[in-house]
């Protein structure tokens, strides 16, 4: 039987609810990648048609998180940044992303970014998850087409973003 967004929601919210720590937030990554690796899932919910590049499938009312959909059909190099005062889990289903994670070197003020220097590259292969706390900067390198599962702490459509540039 298929895993269900309606499952994987109440998956994660009973998980949320529990524990919204660094500890918790892994272990949602263990409900998405189950729907990562579930090709039905995959298939149902994560179409050109549907999700591209984003679409909120689900936004609970309660916690404010979302599951989003990403189909990115072509190559794409994402620059250096955050999620503002949310988290966000990226998990991949179709595809490879690199990753890079950077450290801030140093804290914007005013209208200067934030600069930032790259500290560890790793590629994220289907049913990968990978939790991204608050503050923690990042970017995605795509040079293929790619369908991903980002869970976000609020809808980021409604958050403020840092202003980050690399070093």
């Amino acid at each position: 039987m298929s895993y269900t967004l309606e499952q994987l929601a109440s998956d994660i919210k009973t998980t949320l609810k529990k524990d919204q720590s660094p500890a918790g937030k892994a272990k949602v990554c263990e409900h998405v990648s189950k729907a990562l690796l579930d090709q039905a899932f995959v298939a149902k919910h994560l179409t050109a048609e549907n999700c591209k590049p984003r679409k909120v499938l689900f936004e609970d009312p309660e916690l404010g998180f979302c599951i989003c959909g990403h189909v990115n059909e072509d190559k794409a190099v994402g620059k250096p940044h955050d999620h503002g005062s949310s988290w966000a889990i990226y998990g991949q289903a179709v595809g490879t992303t690199e990753m890079t994670d950077w450290k801030i070197v140093r804290k914007g003020e005013g209208e200067a970014p934030s600069l930032v220097e790259p500290v560890k590259t790793y590629v994220m292969k289907p049913g990968d998850c990978h939790v991204y706390d608050v503050g923690f900067v990042h970017s995605p390198n795509r040079q293929a087409p790619t369908k991903l599962v980002r869970i976000e702490g609020a809808n980021l459509d409604h958050v403020k973003r840092s202003h980050i540039k690399a070093a």
